[in-house]
């Protein structure tokens, strides 16, 4: 087993394609194919289903990866320690959060002090933001709860109640509040299953013995708010993202005591020291001391 070909198989299993491979590492589609054709010839297995253009992993090619990605992540990190007076000038900082309305502020200083530093942002649920980590695609993530796990490292950012809100002009859009037994026979916009936000609300909907039956599922908060406000139903948010839209009307929710979102800035613990990560982290501590 040679590095080039774990490089190979790596690379084409977390692009998609051979050809999107070849382009990652600066090499020819045939010297990649072939790489990873030696891999499995010499060890006797197949890692990718072959259909037309299409690859995908077959289990042991999942299993494989797994152990790649912790490979390939390690071998950044040391990058990252030999070269960290470099990192803050030309770095990557890859970010998965749940609302990126928490990390504006963060993400303005740190852009200030060090603007050579490239910042990805990628929208996700709770379920998806810690994927993202585990799965060494984030170095790190925003979450609407603070989480109990060992191996991750949070960073409480702020802590908000769950508001419903609705079109400004919806019948409803006057309502000093709403309680859960309203909810349940009106029309609600709720986020997709994984989402914090609506695992909370259910909780508290169930606890008042309530169940909440969405009349609309959509992914993503923008696909909630934007059928919200074209008067279609009732959504919920928490108070820190409504944001100013003169569109939209909160409303809150009676006995909804228990729906606070614990926004937090999370890592992995062993992620913790990278420089960028480290950098992140302590700039977010700053501003959260003022």
């Amino acid at each position: 087993m040679r590095y080039v070909q774990l490089r190979a198989f790596h690379y084409v299993a977390i692009s998609g394609g051979f050809s999107r491979a070849a382009e990652e590492l600066h090499l020819t589609q045939p010297a990649i194919s072939d790489q990873v054709r030696k891999l499995e010839e010499e060890y006797d297995l197949l890692l990718f289903n072959r259909h037309k253009k299409q690859v995908s992993l077959t289990p042991q090619g999942e299993k494989l990866l797994e152990i790649t990605r912790r490979l390939f992540d390690s071998e950044q990190q040391a990058l990252e320690l030999l070269s960290e007076s470099r990192a803050l000038r030309a770095g990557t900082l890859r970010i998965v959060a749940d609302s990126a309305h928490h990390l504006l502020h963060i993400l303005a200083r740190f852009r200030e002090r060090h603007p050579g530093v490239k910042i990805t942002v990628r929208a996700g649920n709770t379920e998806s933001v810690l994927a993202a980590l585990h799965g060494y695609e984030a170095d790190i993530g925003v979450l609407g709860d603070l989480p109990e796990s060992r191996d991750i490292e949070a960073l409480q950012l702020n802590s908000t109640p769950i508001t419903a809100f609705v079109a400004r002009t919806h019948p409803l859009a006057r309502r000093a509040s709403l309680s859960f037994a309203e909810l349940k026979n009106l029309p609600l916009v709720l986020r997709e299953e994984g989402s914090k936000t609506r695992r909370k609300l259910e909780d508290a909907a169930r606890a008042a013995g309530v169940a909440l039956i969405p009349a609309i599922e959509a992914e993503g908060r923008e696909a909630v708010r934007e059928i919200v406000a074209s008067g279609a139903g009732i959504g919920f948010v928490s108070a820190a993202e409504f944001g100013a839209d003169a569109r939209l009307v909160a409303i809150p929710v009676e006995g909804a005591g228990a729906m606070v979102m614990d926004e937090a800035l999370v890592c992995l613990r062993e992620r913790k020291g990278g420089k960028l990560v480290q950098t992140f982290f302590d700039i977010a501590r700053e501003m959260a001391g003022r």
